[in-house]
């Protein structure tokens, strides 16, 4: 079992900054992809962004691209959202997800998903 765990969220004004984390721990891990993704109070889920097991390859939603960054330090099993700019429109429950034996992945069906940090952005 991989157990994943989101931190940092927290309440913020439009056009704050914001960086989250989502630190996994569990059974021993070997390559895989991070994906994050949000959701909005009476929305669906929402891709936001996925990173590969290098770091090398990102990639973002549009609603997203330009604002929010990933990144991934591996040695501690701990990726980073980075925000900027937030709007109010950002504001959701931000949670991550790992695709084991995958250096990088878009889609739905990851392996493992933590429970979220809330992000709340006020104008």
């Amino acid at each position: 079992q991989v157990q994943l765990a989101e931190s940092g969220g927290g309440s913020v004004q439009a056009g704050d900054s914001l960086t989250i984390s989502c630190a996994a721990s569990g059974r021993t891990l070997s390559t895989y992809a991070l994906g994050w993704f949000r959701q909005a109070p009476g929305k669906e889920r929402e891709f936001v962004g996925a990173i590969s097991w290098s770091g090398d390859s990102t990639i973002y939603s549009d609603s997203v691209k330009g604002r929010f960054t990933l990144s991934r330090d591996n040695t501690k099993n701990t990726g980073y959202l980075q925000m900027n700019s937030l709007k109010p429109d950002d504001t959701a429950v931000y949670s991550c997800a790992v695709k084991i034996g995958t250096s990088m992945y878009v889609g739905w069906t990851y392996d493992y998903w933590g429970r979220g940090t809330q992000v709340t952005v006020s104008s």
